[in-house]
């Protein structure tokens, strides 16, 4: 064996060991990483067994030991192109569905059929044999139609590989490039190699491409040992950052603007590259339109909501501030989440717990809650407190005469005909039925007035419909709390009640008040 042949082994064993290494050092902490490990263990495991093989056929002496270990070439060498492109698809988060894994092995596999058999049809090789000029281990090879389809294959896979991690190289971050680096050369190295030695432009009798895999080798050694490219997956976490839909601000530790994510581009149109290192209180003057940053940026985390209008449209947000440490690097970190809708929604569900469906007021559950905030209050410092409630009289009257379509218009207009005579800090809610209920801070006398004003504003406004006018009148029950007694809110409104009822009593369209005495007639209609 020459001393040049003696030196091809040797570089063709240390790219077959150092894949081994690769292997086995990858496989071993599998757990530790993410599913990138497992394409690059069967990719350098493919590499691995073409490797030796070429060395072990560099080896042979006759013409059957050198198919054999052709052979076992197989097994490695045509798999290792599709599973690079799968291991950097993977690297990149592209999806791989199981229909694509077993139409980029399917090939391979054929390859590795039609060399095995290759005596008995001579698709792959036309002519394999001794050179007849170099001798053993050196192959004379004239190549059949299956090795044209296996070659345009590989350079394929290793071609779209290539490109794939070049078009992500500007949308890498600059920390990270130097992974993105060696996988361009771990691809690029060995396909201009085989493309070279398809030209005819190499040492003639041998393959030279495991000869230049050491290198590639020794790229991926360095990636996984200093950048980490398992756990990182900087591709992948780009993506991930410009695909989530909460807008994502990151600020240096003198809070200036390094990064923004799609997201919040879309929320603030105006954040633009050009602003990077730029103060971000600046930048939030800028981007509001004179408003200064809602919250504390430092170690702590907060969160608030915040209103803002942005191209003349109002959004909510909520803003969350966090501190951010990655080795020596610390940074604060904003995000927006946009729950304008999440907001409509609260508050519509807000209003059909709080209102009446029917008349859009307050229903009871919403009077009884208000109330109990501000009858305490009024009741520490003896503040008149009144509450007046209303009746419509025959109500059920005008359903059964004209139906509850004409019913229902009826309370929707005296509820109509009372908001017209109230002012804003009186309470009114639909207490049920036919009934309503105001509540207001003022005496009896007040409440009385009150009451008389909206009595005779109904009474002389009826209902008009498709057909008739619909006269309708109210009787009101007034009561004022009397303090010092410990009365409750519930005691006020039986003390109204009881008013109503005595007003209902004595002819309706009336209105009475209760008095420690009882309920007293206090007008009559005229």
């Amino acid at each position: 064996m020459n001393s040049q042949l003696t030196a091809f082994i040797t570089v063709i064993c240390t790219s077959g060991v150092l894949n081994l290494y690769l292997c086995l050092f990858v496989f071993f902490k599998r757990y530790n990483y993410t599913n990138i490990a497992n394409f690059f263990v069967l990719y350098s495991a493919s590499i691995t067994i073409y490797c030796f093989a070429s060395a072990f056929c560099l080896m042979a002496t006759t013409l059957e030991q050198i198919k054999f270990w052709t052979i076992i070439e197989y097994i490695g060498m045509p798999f290792s192109p599709p599973l690079g492109l799968m291991f950097i698809m993977q690297y990149l988060g592209i999806k791989i569905t199981r229909k694509m894994g077993v139409f980029l092995l399917t090939i391979p596999f054929i390859s590795l059929i039609m060399v095995a058999t290759n005596d008995l049809h001579h698709f792959h090789y036309r002519i394999f044999e001794i050179d007849p000029a170099l001798g053993a281990p050196y192959i004379h090879q004239e190549i059949g139609i299956w090795y044209m389809i296996h070659g345009v294959f590989t350079f394929a896979c290793m071609f779209v590989a290539f490109l794939l991690l070049l078009s992500h190289w500007k949308e890498t971050a600059k920390i990270y490039r130097l992974q993105i680096f060696s996988l361009i050369c771990g691809q690029f190295l060995p396909m201009l190699t085989a493309f070279i030695y398809l030209l005819g432009l190499t040492p003639p009798g041998f393959d030279p491409v495991p000869m230049v895999l050491w290198i590639s080798s020794l790229l991926y050694l360095w990636s996984i040992s200093s950048s980490r490219m398992f756990t990182l997956m900087p591709i992948a976490k780009d993506t991930i950052f410009n695909s989530i839909n909460d807008g994502v601000i990151v600020l240096d530790e003198s809070y200036r603007l390094i990064e923004f994510n799609k997201a919040c581009k879309s929320m603030f149109p105006k954040l633009n590259e050009s602003l990077f290192g730029m103060d971000f209180a600046k930048i939030w003057f800028k981007l509001t339109s004179g408003d200064s940053f809602p919250l504390k940026l430092g170690n702590n985390a907060f969160t608030c909501e915040i209103e803002l209008a942005i191209d003349h449209s109002r959004h909510i947000y909520q803003v969350r501030t966090s501190s951010l440490h990655l080795g020596n690097i610390v940074g604060s970190l904003i995000i927006f989440t946009d729950i304008t809708e999440l907001k409509r929604l609260q508050m519509k569900l807000e209003h059909l717990a709080y209102h009446d469906e029917l008349t859009q007021i307050y229903n009871r559950r919403a009077f009884f809650e208000k109330c109990e905030k501000v009858f305490p209050p009024a009741k520490e410092v003896s503040l008149p407190f009144t509450i007046i409630l209303i009746d419509i009289d025959y109500f059920k009257r005008v359903n059964d005469t004209y139906g509850h379509n004409v019913g229902d218009q009826l309370l929707k207009h005296v509820v109509s005909a009372c908001q017209l005579q109230l002012s804003e800090d009186i309470l009114f809610a639909r207490y049920g039925g036919e009934e309503f209920v105001l509540a207001l801070k003022g005496t009896v006398s007040e409440g009385e007035t009150l009451a008389n004003q909206l009595r005779r504003f109904i009474e002389t406004n009826p209902l008009s419909t498709a057909d008739e006018m619909i006269s309708v009148t109210i009787s009101c029950g007034v009561s004022e709390a009397t303090f010092g007694t410990g009365e409750t809110l519930h005691q006020l409104l039986h003390k109204a009640d009881e008013a109503l009822y005595s007003a209902k009593r004595a002819g309706r369209n009336q209105v009475h008040v209760h008095n420690k005495k009882g309920s007293t007639i206090m007008e009559r209609p005229s």
